[in-house]
């Protein structure tokens, strides 16, 4: 099978130099080169409102936006008005504190994420976790991105990012399985043989048979990124292409 059209996403972090210089000219470009959706991260001095309107006149869908933790206890009612704005289905924590980096801290985030998620559930949304590598250190006998996956799956899920679960010494197969319909949304970011970013299908990682188990996960969305695009054009062009192309 293939991805669905229009499950293939752009994540915004990818293009932020040229959003910077013009975003709504960016998403009328991505929309053109065949990507259907896109994640928010980073306003550059626009609100929600502009942003949605940005994105309407591309045709193109916001499905999520990034919104730091600590804004969890902030401003959370405001992050999910903004969520509500742009038309977004999911309310996405990027990471954790550096200083909850023990099996504590991770279950203070539980927490956390607990009355956050209940908040995002009567607006309508879904809270998700999006991984980096160190979050499945093993800690005292404890992996710590597991102590999430006790949060009731109503309340959380999970945006995996692919290469931060490969770098991290997992197998995002082995979730998708063992935790069934906690992905909605995947960050599908290829891994170049020296451990480095790629192109989505010029690197090393195996997503098509990732991907055979994407029903498994529940996923939705595959949401294309790369951390440091050398041409951030060239890669939204290439990863496009990989994702379309590819057969699972």
């Amino acid at each position: 099978m293939t991805i669905p059209t229009d499950g293939i996403g752009m994540h915004l972090y990818t293009m932020r130099d040229v959003l910077a210089e013009d975003y709504p000219g960016t998403l009328k470009r991505l929309a053109e080169i065949g990507y259907r959706t896109v994640g928010v991260s980073g306003r550059f001095g626009h609100s929600a409102d502009k942003i949605r309107t940005f994105a309407d006149e591309a045709g193109l869908s916001i499905v999520l936006e990034h919104v730091k933790y600590d804004r969890m206890a902030d401003d959370w009612a405001g992050a999910l008005a903004d969520a509500q704005t742009l038309g977004a289905q999911w309310v996405v924590v990027p990471s954790i504190p550096s200083e909850l980096h023990s099996v504590e801290g991770f279950r203070t985030a539980a927490a956390a994420f607990t009355a956050a998620g209940k908040a995002a559930r009567d607006a309508g949304l879904k809270l998700l976790f999006h991984n980096h590598g160190r979050d499945f250190d093993e800690v005292d006998g404890q992996v710590l991105f597991d102590i999430l996956l006790d949060v009731d799956a109503d309340l959380l899920g999970f945006e995996l990012d692919l290469y931060w679960v490969v770098n991290g010494g997992k197998d995002p197969v082995h979730y998708f399985r063992n935790h069934p319909g906690r992905y909605p949304a995947l960050h599908v970011k290829d891994m170049a043989a020296d451990g480095s970013w790629e192109d989505v299908g010029a690197g090393t990682l195996d997503f098509a048979g990732m991907f055979a188990y994407a029903a498994d996960g529940g996923v939705e969305q595959w949401l294309v990124e790369h951390d440091k695009p050398a041409d951030a054009w060239r890669s939204a062009e290439r990863s496009y292409r990989g994702l379309s192309d590819l057969r699972f």
